[in-house]
């Protein structure tokens, strides 16, 4: 199981780098385009019409979004995501066990529901056939990312509930 959650692991993070690359390409090209491109030919005379890439705003958030609901799974698999420490301390320590792996659980519950109701949102944009502006795009195939992103985190957390020397260690931080 530890393998396959590190290769689960390393997928998401291969999928929200690549997306970010992606974003840095995309809006690069764009303002080269627009910025240094079309003036530069038009100093020489030439009308090349519009420059930079058509739907690259569009297509950046697309990636973002990607890149957005991959990374609920990384912070998952390497424990950096935000814990509120509100009660921390007021059980017993020889309860924490216990304690963690109820809490993965309800935490795994909590995000299907989560993903249930992203699901719905893409349900709905695939029936209405919602398309992207400029692209003409359809835009569910992009926001499967948000289901898929909290489906991946909470399958984790069953998985940390299940087998807890596979949870990661939080880095203690002086406070």
């Amino acid at each position: 199981m530890q393998r396959l959650l590190a290769g689960w692991h390393r997928a998401e993070c291969a999928i929200a780098v690549s997306a970010l690359a992606l974003i840095a390409l995309l809006l690069i090209g764009d303002t080269f385009g627009r910025e240094l491109l079309y003036p530069l030919v038009t100093l020489m005379g030439i009308d090349i019409g519009p420059t930079g890439i058509v739907g690259a705003q569009k297509m950046a958030v697309f990636a973002l979004v990607i890149a957005t609901y991959a990374g609920i799974g990384i912070a998952t698999a390497s424990a950096a995501h935000l814990v509120p420490q509100v009660a921390f301390g007021v059980v017993p320590a020889k309860w924490g066990g216990t304690l963690d792996r109820v809490a993965d659980g309800l935490s795994g519950l909590l995000l299907l529901a989560a993903a249930w109701y992203g699901a719905q949102f893409v349900a709905g944009s695939y029936a209405t056939g919602m398309r992207a502006s400029m692209l003409q795009w359809p835009v569910w195939p992009f926001q499967l990312a948000i289901p898929l992103g909290f489906v991946s985190a909470a399958v984790r957390y069953f998985c940390y509930a299940r087998w807890p020397a596979l949870r990661p260690r939080r880095a203690v931080v002086e406070q």
